[in-house]
């Protein structure tokens, strides 16, 4: 077609030299000779150019040029300017086929050379040089799967595979199969359609790994049989990319009974029994028992039941316990306390978990200070440097108590200030204690005269600090004396009494005169009002004269009634006898 398309135009040449009145020429177009390749290829995704073309242009003639891309019909691909441009063609993306280059020269207006048109309908003063040949190949292309990765535990029970997809868009080959190996790429199946490989029971293959390829080919290959290896098929066949198939060997842990359970965290010991375990399914060389917090948490690795049955949950604090058994083949990574058993890995199971709740039942926490001691004196005497650690406290509701050394209720100030501002002085002699307590909704007997021991409801007592208020009186020394009267109706007084008091101590004093029993007889409040006294008015018997020194709130301290049963902070002297005879 070209050579007659050129013999044409040279016919053409030649009429218009016969019929020319000059003597002039008239020159046609002439592209001259390219040279290189030709080229091959394969299709392969992968940049393919050509190079080393060099164009003899001596005798080429045409006011215009251009190079020429192909196809080997004619039909025109591209129009690259220059050489540079030609030898920058990626030539892959083209697909499989043959490619042509040319170099044209041309003159004047000349028609279809345009891409999409063919270079052998170009009409005008035009013409082509030789063509070199680029031959693109199309070798085997298996295209992409997808789907997967699949896992299959080896438990009795088929295991297939579904969902996979295959875009063969570019892939390439007249023969095709599915192939399924093991990891090393031994052929254990070859499955013609994807139907039968989604057939395939996965779980008769035992423990490991399976990989499922699709294949193209073309021609004859070698290798491409069961028992041989997938890598060593020989011929122009193409593998996909693989889908994994894991097939784990079960380890199984078997099935535990028992609880649930609910205890207070409250000091007293906590345990769990009337475990059981179900292991008729169990599988595993190794087993444990774990304790766990209801994260995951790893907080005890008890090896037998007896041990789990010996933990005291209290111990944990609040929060919720999980109680798993494990069976395990091998080495596992993980089973440590700290660690998380939701992240043991290897082959490793656990059974289904008993739960252990652990309530928080009211704490009121521990106080610090003291002991405290005073004198009852008369002289304020508060507390300071309480402390109060709440830490573990818990309760909505919370309160300062103070009682005395039996648990009676003296007094609920409600803050650590106002229990700082009591004065135990007014107390009078003896023991108190201090202590905090925290309680939830309603309780009963938290109350001024009820006994702090007898408080019912969600509540609990502190620690407790002892306030000892010691009786700090000394009467003194008396002497003088004894005296004997005879009762003969002439008045009898005493007299020259002396009282050392250099280390008396007391708010409040008197004279007590009392018979040989301790009956008060009377309460004279100074020595001269005892030395006033007439003694022989009692008549036949025995007086003693006491000096007392003795603090507010003394009980007993009446006439008639008895110095042996005078209660509060007060000391008697020795006594000064006095006989009427």
């Amino acid at each position: 077609m070209f050579k007659k398309l050129i013999i044409g135009m040279l016919a053409i040449g030649l009429i218009a030299v016969s019929c020319s009145d000059d003597d002039d020429t008239i020159r046609v177009a002439n592209a001259g000779e390219i040279s290189g390749g030709p080229f091959e290829f394969d299709v392969d995704g992968e940049a393919d150019m050509v190079s080393g073309i060099t164009l003899d242009d001596t005798n080429a003639f045409g006011t215009s040029g251009t190079w020429i891309v192909t196809d080997d019909q004619g039909n025109i691909l591209g129009l690259p300017p220059t050489i540079a441009a030609v030898e920058g063609v990626n030539f892959d993306e083209a697909g499989a086929g043959t490619c042509l280059i040319w170099y044209s020269r041309y003159n004047g207006t000349i028609t279809g050379l345009e891409m999409g048109m063919n270079a052998n309908d170009v009409t005008g003063d035009f013409d082509l040089s030789n063509s070199i040949t680029v031959v693109r190949n199309q070798v085997a292309n298996a295209g992409v799967i997808t789907g997967g990765p699949f896992e299959f535990d080896v438990d009795g029970e088929a295991d297939m595979v579904s969902g996979i997809t295959l875009d063969d868009t570019n892939a390439f080959g007249s023969g095709s199969t599915w192939i399924v190996t093991d990891d090393q790429g031994n052929i254990l199946g070859l499955p013609p359609t994807l139907t039968a490989v989604e057939g395939v029971d996965f779980d008769g293959a035992g423990a490991g790994t399976c990989l499922i390829w699709y294949a193209r080919y073309e021609g004859t290959i070698s290798g491409l049989e069961m028992g041989m290896n997938a890598n060593d098929v020989t011929g122009d066949f193409d593998l996909s990319n693989a889908i994994t198939v894991v097939r784990n060997q079960v380890v199984n842990a078997g099935t535990i009974s028992g609880g649930p359970y609910e205890f207070d965290v409250d000091g007293d010991a906590d345990m769990v029994s009337g475990i059981t375990l179900d292991d008729t399914n169990a599988f595993g060389d190794n087993s444990t028992w774990i304790i766990t917090d209801d994260q995951g948490n790893i907080l005890g690795l008890p090896p037998t039941l007896a041990a789990v049955e010996g933990v005291n949950f209290d111990g944990a604090g609040v929060g919720t316990c999980l109680i798993w058994y494990a069976r395990y083949n091998g080495s596992v990574t993980g089973l440590e306390m700290g660690m998380n058993a939701n992240d043991v890995t290897g082959d490793f199971d656990l059974s289904n978990s008993i739960t252990v709740v652990r309530n928080q039942v009211v704490n009121a926490g521990a106080i610090a200070g003291g002991p405290f001691e005073f004198d009852v004196d008369g002289t304020a005497d508060m507390v300071s440097g309480i402390t109060l650690d709440d830490t573990n406290a818990f309760g909505d509701n919370s309160t300062w108590i103070i009682t005395d050394d039996q648990g009676n209720i003296l007094g609920l100030p409600p803050t650590l200030t106002m229990v700082e501002g009591v004065d135990f002085d007014g107390a009078g002699p003896g023991v108190c204690l201090i202590w905090y307590a925290r309680y939830n909704g309603a309780v009963t007997g938290l109350e001024m005269g009820m006994n702090a021991n007898d408080v019912t409801g969600d509540f609990d007592l502190s620690n407790a600090i002892t306030v000892t208020r010691n009786c700090n009186t000394s009467p003194g020394v008396l002497s003088g004396g004894p005296f004997t009267f005879t009762v003969d109706g002439t008045p009898d007084m005493v007299s020259g009494i002396m009282l050392d008091s250099s280390n008396a101590a007391g708010s409040n004093s008197t004279w007590v005169i009392t018979d040989d029993q301790g009956k008060i007889l009377g309460l004279p409040p100074t020595l001269a009002m005892v030395e006033g006294v007439d003694f022989d008015g009692a008549g036949v018997g025995v007086c003693l004269i006491w000096y007392l020194r003795y603090e507010d709130g003394i009980q007993g301290l009446e006439m008639d009634m008895n110095a042996n049963d005078l209660n509060g902070c007060f000391s008697l002297s020795n006594a000064i006898q006095v006989t009427r005879q």
